[in-house]
């Protein structure tokens, strides 16, 4: 196991910190009940014993107002009582509001964040912290009232005590420093030794997610066995961080549990010897035995310190989501009418070190459609990525109809780009929700099926049990029929720039041209951005950008370009090049 960076330790506890106070100020009122209520407890519990102990002697001599003094202890009991019920209630209530912020600030800055940044964590380490974590994490407000208010009876009982009889207060407070000396290490230990566990938890998470995602690949190549290794290969160091926080818990606990009793019996001891002297009297040695307990419950405080610790450790897993750089932006509009002229001008990204993109500069006209072309690892999803702000660019600016696109605002920028992809992800309720995803005013049912229609999926839709009111989960899809819903989700909110990732790479032949026919004829008009692996797609394509290690290599039509062997060898060998695009087409023929 690596060692960790203590620098970045502790800019993560810092971080974890600042949420929880944030989340402690977003539950202020209720936490503030809580403490009241845990204050009123401790109160009631402090007055006990001096209530019990004043009514005894009453009794004992026969005093008349001894029954006044019951009456007042049995106040004083159930105030405790329903004051401790009170603070139990309360404290769900906060730890349940706690949890509930955390997730949704770390959903919210996830989903704010550019893919890139959000992919750093796999999915079962996002999952682990926005549950699990998350959840620990949001008990801390209240543990931390809990813990600062469990102090003050045994604080105000060994205050209570020395007013009571002082020597028994000093026989009582011998054994202090032994117990602060045991609560201290256990917070240093317990603390370092959570954190470990946490950390190979998540990477358990992480590999587990993966295994499950992948599970029919792991199938057919018969690797189930060493899967299973391979997400288990950390058990061992996880049992093993666990039994250490529970042994560091348990000798505490063993400990402060052995010191109490033998302080009591001290302080029952100096209580006698001091009854029997006539220095103290039988309620006195009640109150003075009653407040050595609480005082004694100083112990009680290493489990509420437990639940703190765990808590801050939780936090700074889920802290790092908040860390997350935020995509940010502005608040212009796009000039109306616009063509959507899309503009890259010194563009460069970098991604783990390495340039994925350099110096790009680029103008695709208003209402063209450009094909993005180039070897794996060109850099063309990075370029798509950028051209629709789905990530920052490190260097330069992109703009569309004159706007930079950080400048506009996030409801104009999703509005006017729309984006499709390889591997779509379908949310909603049923297939038209699915397509009718995204911002509001939601579609109308006609554009809905409209849309579908352009990107061939209509067909397919309708043999659904219950077509386009079929839930998502009762319809089973294929590759390429998903790869059409997500189509169909782009055309049916298409803007001014369509940005088309790869997006027919599972549709047949036949199908994809269709859906190019379509796209050209029943969506509304724009500019299209298409990453082309087809030589078809490129040749229809009004111009060609021909990506190389990130650079762009040259621009023109396909026709111009496939003069060059090199260009060739992207689609594979050939010596003719594939149609030319419609649009040039029936130029041409029109011009006859």
């Amino acid at each position: 196991m690596t060692s960790p960076d203590p620098t970045g330790e502790a800019a993560a506890a810092r971080a974890a910190d600042r949420a929880l106070r944030a989340a402690a100020r977003h539950g202020a009122g209720r936490l503030a009940a809580v403490s009241a209520c845990s204050v009123a407890a401790a109160c009631a519990a402090l007055a006990e014993p001096a209530v019990l102990g004043h009514t005894l002697d009453l009794l004992l001599r026969q005093d008349p107002a001894g029954a006044r003094w019951t009456a007042w202890c049995a106040a004083v009991i159930a105030a405790e009582v329903l004051f401790d019920a009170a603070t139990a209630r309360l404290t769900g209530g906060v730890d349940a509001r706690s949890t509930a912020w955390l997730r949704r600030l770390g959903l919210a800055r996830l989903l704010r964040t550019a893919p890139h940044h959000a992919a750093r964590h796999s999915p079962g380490e996002l999952s682990a912290r926005l549950t699990a974590h998350a959840t620990t994490a949001g008990a801390v407000p209240a543990a931390v009232v809990s813990a600062a208010v469990s102090v003050l009876p045994p604080l105000g009982g060994l205050v209570a005590l020395f007013l009571v009889d002082v020597w028994t207060a000093l026989a009582f407070l011998a054994g202090l420093p032994l117990l602060a000396l045991l609560l201290r290490t256990f917070a240093r230990a317990s603390g370092a030794s959570v954190g470990r566990y946490q950390e190979v938890q998540l990477a358990m998470a992480g590999r587990l997610v993966e295994a499950l995602a992948g599970a029919r690949t792991i199938a057919a190549a018969g690797t189930a066995d060493r899967e299973q290794a391979r997400v288990l290969d950390r058990l061992p160091e996880l049992g093993a961080e666990g039994r250490r926080t529970w042994r560091i818990y348990g000798t505490t606990v063993a400990r402060t549990s052995a010191l109490m009793p033998l302080l009591l019996y001290v302080v029952l001891g100096v209580g006698g010897v001091r009854l029997a002297d006539g220095a103290l009297g039988v309620g006195g040695l009640l109150a003075a035995v009653r407040y050595a307990g609480l005082a004694a419950g100083v112990g009680a405080v290493t489990g509420r310190l437990a639940a703190v610790v765990r808590g801050r450790a939780a936090a700074r897993r889920t802290a790092a989501l908040f860390e997350l750089p935020e995509l940010t932006q502005g608040t212009r509009l796009l000039p109306a009418h616009g063509p959507g002229t899309l503009e890259l001008r010194g563009v460069r990204v970098v991604r783990a070190g390495t340039v994925v993109l350099c110096d790009v500069d680029l103008t695709v006209p208003g209402g063209t459609t450009t094909a993005v072309v180039g070897r794996s690892g060109s850099g063309k999803t990075t370029l798509a990525a950028v051209a629709g702000r789905l990530t920052a660019c490190d260097e330069g600016r992109v703009l569309l109809d004159g706007v930079p696109l950080d400048e506009l605002s996030a409801r104009e920028l999703r509005r006017e780009v729309g984006h499709a992809f390889e591997r779509p992800a379908l949310f909603g309720e049923d297939v038209a929700a699915a397509i009718a995803f995204g911002d509001v005013p939601p579609p109308d049912r006609e554009t809905v099926r409209a849309a579908a229609r352009a990107a061939g999926a209509d067909a397919f839709v309708r043999r659904l049990p219950d077509g386009y009111g079929t839930p998502l989960a009762d319809a089973p899809m294929s590759g390429g029929e998903l790869q059409r819903l997500g189509l169909a989700r782009a055309f049916c909110r298409a803007g001014r720039l369509l940005v088309l990732d790869d997006a027919t790479s599972s549709l047949d032949t036949v199908t994809a041209r269709e859906v190019e026919r379509a796209l050209a004829r029943d969506v509304r008009p724009g500019t299209r951005l298409v990453v082309a692996h087809r030589i078809s797609s490129a040749a229809r394509a009004d111009l060609v950008v021909w990506l190389d290690a990130g650079r762009v290599r040259a621009t023109g039509t396909h026709a111009e370009l496939w003069r060059d062997p090199a260009y060739r060898a992207v689609f594979g060998e050939g010596t003719e090049p594939a149609p030319e695009p419609d649009s040039r087409r029936a130029g041409r023929e029109a011009a006859r």
